[in-house]
């Protein structure tokens, strides 16, 4: 038998690593959707094909890691039925409704955008595609919203009565409730937290093309292809 404190412990355990595990993903399809939409609107005023190299190079990046986001995310949402049944039942009336906003608002926006964004080049208009390409990054941006005032409203609740006789938190000012006390600094720490990250990663990458086109022997001066 497993004792109570143990299945807890491992609960715990399961649903860190999942969480830690799947957060990498959105956090990094945040700050490259922003950087492909910069991409492809520097290559459009410019004409210049470098940008659209790296445009191209980077797309394959992102459809990889928004595909991964969305595997690891639903395991996640499914943890918080199997670990935290309780916490669900009791808190769902509000944490639900807010993740059911998030799919609504941002994941049908990414998902209806990204085959035009994918495989649209050369089968829309260019002022098409960019567009579909901003609506992309617009997505990831209103996800990371709700998805952090979900997460906030259950480290500082506000805007809720609790429904008498269940113990179920129900909703009272959902204006509190997505704009709580820990949500500003939340947002702006996540937000901050993705651009530098892909900005690193991407200036490392840039690093090692350069490297290895000077070991190539190749001028410092011709662009990289994809980099």
């Amino acid at each position: 038998m497993v004792s109570t404190a143990t299945a807890l412990l491992l609960a715990r355990f399961q649903f860190a690593f999942t969480v830690g595990f799947h957060i990498v993903f959105p956090a990094f399809s945040i700050g490259l959707a922003a950087y492909l939409a910069v991409l492809e609107g520097t290559w459009l005023k410019t004409g210049r094909q470098v940008y659209l190299d790296l445009y191209q190079y980077w797309l394959k990046v992102f459809s990889i890691v928004f595909a991964m986001g969305v595997v690891s995310g639903l395991v996640m949402s499914y943890e918080f039925g199997t670990n935290w049944s309780v916490f669900s039942r009791k808190a769902g009336p509000i944490t639900g409704v807010l993740l059911s906003y998030e799919v609504m608002t941002a994941f049908f926006l990414e998902a209806g955008f990204l085959g035009v964004m994918l495989f649209g080049m050369n089968k829309v208009g260019r002022g098409l595609h960019f567009a579909a390409t901003c609506l992309v990054s617009l997505g990831t941006l209103i996800s990371m919203t709700w998805i952090l005032a979900s997460n906030s409203w259950m480290q500082t609740p506000r805007g809720y009565m609790i429904e008498p006789g269940t113990g179920r938190f129900l909703p009272a000012d959902w204006l509190a409730i997505i704009f709580n006390p820990s949500f500003p600094f939340r947002l702006l720490h996540m937000g901050l937290a993705a651009f530098l990250s892909v900005a690193f990663v991407v200036g490392a990458t840039a690093a090692g093309h350069m490297l290895a086109a000077r070991g190539r022997g190749e001028r410092a001066s011709e662009p990289v292809r994809g980099m």
